[in-house]
């Protein structure tokens, strides 16, 4: 995984990270629809159906994210580490076993021509429905040591925004509802 690109669009929300199963953290709340030829991290999900679950690479697939300011990387953005021995986080069960807080929820994401929509179930979200959000297209990469450990002591975080191509919103306002 080590250098892995990773493309992909980014929905920061209002929403706390409570909301999708995270213990209480500071850092903004996105859902990430990702594609990524490198890896696959979705263990529990077949996103093409073909029978074998490690070989969804490059097919769009959701992620629940915390992102935090961070100044490492030219976005200025990266997903939230922590210590993998500090038994107060808490992640959902679909976690992927990294250790950062996000999520591999398999919600149903559909592409049509140049449209991309995933549908997020509002129970999913303590059946909250009135948040805003924005939109962001992103390149990221992945930063790990051997197999799937974070280098120790890196200056790198584990999964970073290296360029953001638009944001819908054009500042980041989040001015969107959810319909």
């Amino acid at each position: 995984m080590n250098g892995a690109p990773v493309d992909g669009y980014v929905f920061p929300t209002t929403l706390s990270p409570e909301d999708v199963g995270f213990s209480k953290t500071a850092g903004i709340l996105a859902l990430a629809l990702t594609a990524h030829p490198d890896f696959d991290d979705t263990p529990l999900w077949d996103e093409d159906g073909d029978g074998n679950y490690s070989n969804d690479k490059i097919v769009w697939h959701p992620h629940w994210v915390v992102l935090v300011e961070d100044k490492r990387v030219p976005g200025g953005l990266s997903v939230k580490e922590f210590d993998p021995a500090d038994k107060s986080v808490v992640l959902p069960k679909t976690n992927p076993g990294m250790p950062m807080y996000m999520d591999s929820p398999g919600f149903q994401v559909v592409t049509e021509g140049n449209a991309i929509r995933i549908v997020v179930p509002d129970y999913r979200v303590r059946f909250k429905t009135n948040f805003k959000y924005d939109a962001v297209a992103a390149y990221m990469q992945v930063v790990t040591g051997e197999g799937s450990e974070h280098i120790k002591g890196s200056n790198m975080p584990m999964l970073g925004v290296y360029k953001v191509y638009s944001v819908l919103s054009k500042n980041l306002s989040l001015p969107y509802q959810v319909k």
